[in-house]
């Protein structure tokens, strides 16, 4: 729920202007049109809503998978196994996004049939922000379950070398009057992104993140980055941090019940295996659509929703404190800002799409 910082020297870009340099570097490199329409709407949005981790500062990681091979451009995924309310896709190596957004509207279209929908995906790869899928949920006036694996990088409770991913979870709630309910988290401390955010704009980190190869704590985002490019040990923590006395192992569990949910049910490669193979990292999702007129009357169920989100804005604050926010409340206030007044990017963030655009032909924003 945290407000995303805005690093000192960014360019200001329209929102417009940018998913049309977006979605144009996507087409130059084979994509079909409207699955690079997809694409850029997620990391857009990404950045819309403050999460600049997983925005398009992400967009020279899919520029060279495509390029080298390991992420397949075109319509490549199918379902291959499937029930009434259930159904496994195979991704075909294909960009995360799109058979994200097929895997979310399935179980959505299943849900509108049998009350729920459940999807699970292997062989895709990273899909963005797991926020995006739960939110196509709401329109349907249905509760939205989104959740991913990734490559290893955060350490489980008591060791020393990372083995799961920050595993994110997401899950969205319509409300009436009141703004949805929206939890996007990832399951370890913070997210990859976050780190290299730091790493980027050369700040140390807050101690606490992650430890180094011989599992003490360190503040460099550097020497994580590095330790993990390298396998050399260390890694993000989980949520709640180090040990048991934060509830660290919780954390730990979320995490494992997202590979279990993404990696096993599915097949999908899962721990030490995600990203394992160099051509294939074989990532997984799962997505959950649950229709609550199939619990009670959708106006009474939104009415009960505002109740509660009204309950707890207007409880007691703490000292130094004026407001209580709700999940997503943040973000959407984030959304709007910057539909107006553009989305910032850091200048490396610009830098690097500088390049590509003139690697690629594409003219660039500004």
């Amino acid at each position: 729920m945290g407000k995303e910082e805005v690093v000192e020297g960014s360019v200001w870009v329209p929102e417009p202007a940018l998913r049309a340099f977006t979605s144009a570097v996507f087409r130059k490199l084979g994509v079909p049109t409207r699955d690079a329409r997809v694409t850029t709407d997620v990391l857009v949005t990404a950045d819309l809503r403050g999460i600049g981790s997983h925005g398009v500062a992400r967009l020279p990681r899919y520029v060279t998978g495509i390029r080298n091979g390991t992420i397949t451009q075109g319509y490549s995924s199918r379902i291959v196994k499937q029930t009434r309310t259930t159904a496994v896709i195979d991704g075909g190596n294909g960009l995360g996004q799109v058979v994200g957004r097929k895997g979310m509207e399935l179980a959505i279209a299943k849900a509108r049939r049998a009350s729920v929908g459940f999807v699970a995906v292997r062989n895709s790869n990273h899909y963005g922000i797991a926020g995006y899928y739960s939110m196509i949920a709401l329109k349907a006036g249905m509760i939205g379950i989104s959740m991913t694996n990734a490559a290893p990088l955060v350490v489980p409770t008591f060791g020393r070398i990372s083995v799961l991913g920050t595993n994110p979870i997401s899950v969205a709630v319509p409300a009436g009057r009141e703004g949805p309910f929206i939890l996007d988290m990832a399951t370890s401390v913070v997210p990859r992104g976050s780190i290299e955010v730091y790493d980027r704009q050369g700040k140390r980190m807050p101690l606490g993140w992650a430890v180094d190869a011989s599992g003490h704590a360190t503040e460099d985002p550097q020497t994580v980055l590095e330790s993990l490019a390298r396998r050399l040990g260390g890694g993000i923590l989980p949520l709640g941090g180090e040990g048991e006395e934060f509830s660290g192992h919780k954390g730990y569990g979320l995490a494992l019940l997202v590979d279990i949910l993404c990696g096993v049910l599915p097949g999908a490669a899962f721990g030490l295996d995600v990203y394992a193979d160099e051509d294939s990292a074989n990532v997984g999702h799962f997505f959950g659509a649950i229709d609550v007129r199939a619990f009670r009357p959708i106006r009474e169920f939104k009415r009960d929703m505002d109740k509660l989100v009204r309950m707890l804005r207007e409880s007691p604050k703490a000292a130094g404190h004026d407001r209580i926010y709700v999940h997503g409340e943040k973000s959407a206030a984030m959304e709007k800002e910057r539909k107006a007044k553009g989305i910032p990017l850091g200048p490396k963030v610009a830098d690097s799409l500088k390049k590509i655009g003139a690697d690629m032909g594409v003219p660039w924003i500004v």
